[in-house]
């Protein structure tokens, strides 16, 4: 399947579809393949976080903070 991009004369506001060349493609393929493992990286960063936060909360629930003095931490 050939896939196509669009390029607009700005001065003329002519529109025209050009296939995209194997380098673009390769080019293309690349930034998605980089864009999803970020997304990746920055889904593992979030889990950790969420994970270090649960944890800091139940050490200081185990210290005999109430739930209300936890949230008001910032927990």
């Amino acid at each position: 399947m050939t896939q196509y991009k669009l390029v607009v004369d700005c001065a003329t506001g002519k529109q025209e579809y050009v296939a995209l060349t194997p380098a673009e493609i390769a080019e293309r393929d690349q930034q998605a393949a980089a864009a999803a493992e970020e997304q990746a990286k920055r889904e593992v960063a979030e889990a950790n976080k969420a994970a270090a936060k649960e944890s800091a909360s139940l050490k200081l629930s185990s210290l005999g903070l109430t739930e209300e003095e936890i949230k008001a931490l910032g927990f």
